[in-house]
């Protein structure tokens, strides 16, 4: 079986590192608000290349107080892009604004740079730049939008741990970052979690206090805030595991390349493209196909796992029916019939991959 994702195999290789920190923290019975937060909040911050970073329970959370601490005008829309997970337009609602829908491009999938134009209105109040994938989105373009039409940028990275544009980690190139450690994801926890990141000190402050109940100083409540913290043993084990991901990324990019290089000559998918100010960092590889479920039925039987991120785009789903009509010409709409992630990930060798182009090869033959 070539799998899709494997914890078990990361774990292993990583087993006595992780198992200790794990047992200090019940030895010392610090689970929340530790050193061990601590260090992953300043260790996160520098690997992002920004000023202060924010644990919290989990990446949904972290896009709802993020969007909270920006303080934007109530009821006011914010842009989404229309392929993502759900949590990129839940937190906005949630937050008591409106969502609009942005179209995705052809090439990485993400935020379609004239589209968004098109759905700016005098309402519009800030836009989620998600950075799907691993890919950044075209953060110069949006930054000149932003701008112009004195709108906020909260950066969705929750699949870009590690990304780069133009050179600069992406989370603190807008107003505000968002990260989600899922385990799935390429930092992953070992269960739910998620940070903020910023150099804005008054944001940091606002993020930190909503976090933790409206407070800095314990029971000294300046308003009413949440319950989201990161607790110390995930933060441990993100600690162990921050210290290997640049090896994993640099891997994921190997194995990436070896796909782009080896299935180019399929011309009936069609292969993610990479801007060149980018360091894609490839949470997946994403493929596109007219024959994407027979393809993935096809591979399943060959005992290699793939995913479908994401099978119905936002715009189609029963959550958002109250919107209205869905704009049947945006490639989101279109493209989650055909949208294919295959293996990828530190588990896989260059052999596993080879075994997966030549079975892609094999079903086009």
């Amino acid at each position: 079986m070539i799998k899709f994702l494997d914890l078990k195999s990361q774990y292993l290789k990583i087993k006595d590192e992780v198992d200790e920190v794990i047992q200090g923290v019940i030895e010392n019975s610090s689970f929340i608000g530790g050193e061990e937060i601590k260090n992953l909040e300043k260790n996160f911050a520098t690997f992002q290349q920004a000023r202060h970073c924010i644990g919290v329970a989990n990446g949904t959370d972290a896009l709802e107080i993020a969007i909270e601490a920006l303080e934007l005008p109530k009821g006011s829309e914010i842009i989404v892009p229309a392929n993502s997970f759900i949590s990129s337009g839940e937190a906005v609602t949630r937050q008591g604004h409106r969502v609009v829908f942005c179209d995705c491009n052809k090439d990485n999938y993400t935020i379609d740079i004239e589209n968004l134009r098109e759905v700016i209105s005098p309402d519009t109040s800030a836009i989620i730049a998600v950075h799907l994938y691993g890919h950044p989105c075209d953060m110069n373009a949006l930054l000149r939008i932003a701008e112009e039409y004195n709108l906020k940028i909260i950066e969705d990275c929750a699949q870009a741990h590690g990304a780069e544009y133009e050179g600069k980690r992406v989370g603190a190139i807008g107003d505000i970052g968002t990260f989600s450690f899922y385990p799935g994801k390429n930092l992953g926890a070992y269960g739910d979690g998620g940070a903020i990141i910023t150099n804005d000190d008054h944001l940091a402050k606002k993020c930190k206090m909503i976090a933790n109940h409206g407070r800095i100083e314990k029971y000294n409540h300046e308003f009413e805030g949440r319950n989201s913290r990161l607790d110390n043993l995930q933060a441990a084990i993100l600690n162990v595991k921050l210290d290997h991901l640049e090896e994993w990324t640099v891997h994921r990019i190997k194995i990436a390349n070896f796909y782009l290089e080896n299935l180019s000559e399929v011309k009936q998918i069609f292969l993610p493209k990479r801007e060149d100010w980018a360091r894609q960092v490839y949470h997946l590889f994403v493929i596109r196909t007219s024959k994407r479920d027979e393809l993935k039925e096809f591979l399943t039987n060959r005992k290699i796992q793939t995913g479908i991120h994401y099978p119905i785009a936002l715009p189609k789903l029963a959550a958002y029916q109250y919107l209205g009509t869905i704009n049947e010409e945006f490639n989101a709409n279109k493209f989650d019939t055909e949208l294919l992630s295959l293996p990828i990930g530190e588990h896989l060798s260059i052999k596993d991959v080879s075994t997966v182009v030549e079975a892609i090869k094999e079903f086009y033959s």
